[in-house]
């Protein structure tokens, strides 16, 4: 049965007394609660207060030094007048060369090939080197927000605009950029020798630094106006952060975490400790003789774009010019002796003491080479270095060494029973990367 509703007295809805009457009275435990509430608010606003001040007047101070318009007030007494325009500049300083990226602090500032920067004087308008320079200039170099000038161009139109874009170091810091900031220009060059950050630019708004260099302001230089140089943004990192940095191009004893895509004691990086990959010579090595088995290694986890970026890195790296020795020997000097580099690629072949091209060894010839190559990598730490050199004399003719072999006949094989593992249907094919410095080597693939 429904529940009856419950008779209030009153007949109309006029006659009910006002809402506000009929409420309860709030206990004295919820006041309480409420109080305690409204006290500890309190205490967070009071403790957060100084912090959003502080927040607050750094974000002001560093826009009004980026829009000095929003502080410069004309006098009521005269009637606002625009600024003198600034002589166009007719030189112009600029880099030789970018610098080399990425950059950490308290390491040395190089250029793109690893050489001290250079500054030069060259024309505003062509970019050409000038010819008639001042005997000198003095020349600074200072460091710039990433984000300047904010209107996109590349140049200053006055020294006192460009001076607005220099960065301060922070209090209690020592100044942003140490080393040879202080260059005397000669016949319109300068070289800086010793060059480092010692701060990084993560405080910054925008992030990133530029590296600028200007005439020193009141040096006694009366010419015409000489442009600034700047370079191009960029991040300037911790120093912490260069024990982690990949190596371009990597070395052969390089930690494997160095290649791209492999993080230092990440997933990658277990998985092949754990498979005896620990240098990047050891993957390399793998990669050239046995690459479904690395590929396996590296598991789902690694896409194949992953993995091209990472096998690309790894080539990049330079194999050297010593040469390894694999032999068998037979009764009867039916033995054979296979030549690889430091990454077990194939640099030369000798079946029964006769040195063979591999275009000329049938299909069973080349399977009984390529179980020579696997034994030579499983037993890579006893190879023997041979005496003799990887790259060809500097001469006109420069061949592989395999491309020098005598045309003869390859030897009937030995009678021991042959072992291969996978398709014995296999070919030869020349890798050529290193073809400019007579480097050849060969490597086998399933036709």
């Amino acid at each position: 049965m429904a529940a009856k509703r419950l008779h209030d007295g009153f007949e109309n809805e006029e006659d009910r007394p006002d809402e506000k009457r009929m409420h309860r009275l709030p206990s004295f435990s919820t006041v309480i609660k409420e109080a305690v509430m409204m006290k500890q608010v309190h205490n967070v606003f009071t403790l957060l207060e100084p912090l959003l001040r502080r927040v607050v007047q750094e974000e002001l101070q560093a826009g009004l030094v980026r829009s000095p318009r929003y502080i410069e007030r004309s006098s009521p007494e005269t009637s606002p007048t625009p600024p003198p325009s600034s002589p166009r500049a007719t030189w112009r300083l600029a880099f030789l060369n970018p610098p080399q990226l990425p950059i950490f602090t308290g390491s040395k500032i190089e250029d793109a090939n690893g050489n001290p920067l250079q500054v030069i004087l060259v024309d505003a308008d062509t970019g050409s080197p000038c010819q008639n320079v001042p005997q000198f200039l003095r020349v600074e170099v200072v460091p710039l927000f990433g984000d300047f000038p904010h209107d996109g161009r590349e140049e200053c139109s006055s020294a006192a605009e460009f001076a607005r874009g220099v960065v301060k170091e922070r209090a209690g810091k020592r100044p942003l950029l140490t080393g040879d900031v202080a260059l005397t220009m000669r016949d319109g060059r300068a070289t800086v020798g010793e060059l480092q950050f010692t701060d990084n630019s993560s405080w910054l708004r925008c992030r990133k630094f530029r590296i600028a260099a200007r005439v020193v302001p009141g040096s006694g230089y009366e010419g015409p106006r000489v442009a600034e140089a700047m370079t191009q943004a960029f991040n300037v990192r911790d120093h912490r952060g260069e024990l982690y940095r990949k190596h371009y191009p990597p070395a052969l004893g390089d930690d494997v975490w160095r290649l791209e895509k492999i993080g230092k004691e990440g997933a990658f990086h277990k998985k092949l400790t754990q498979n005896g990959v620990r240098t990047v010579q050891e993957f390399l090595q793998m990669l050239v003789v046995k690459p479904d088995v690395l590929r396996m290694i590296m598991g789902d986890g690694m896409t194949d774009r992953m993995w091209e970026a990472t096998t690309k890195h790894a080539r990049q790296c330079e194999a050297g010019d010593k040469v390894y020795a694999y032999s068998t020997g037979q009764p009867g000097g039916g033995g054979a002796t296979v030549y690889v580099n430091s990454i077990c690629q194939l640099v030369k072949i000798e079946l029964a003491g006769v040195e063979c091209v591999p275009q000329h060894l049938n299909r069973a010839q080349k399977a009984y080479v390529h179980q020579l190559l696997l034994e030579a990598f499983e037993q890579r730490g006893s190879l023997q270095e041979a005496d003799m050199l990887l790259h060809a004399s500097h001469s006109s003719n420069d061949l592989p060494l395999l491309q020098n072999a005598v045309p003869a006949t390859p030897p009937p094989l030995p009678a021991t029973p042959l072992w291969f593992q996978g398709n014995p249907d296999i070919d030869f094919q020349i890798i050529d990367e290193l073809a400019s410095q007579g480097n050849f080597a060969f490597k086998m693939f399933d036709e």
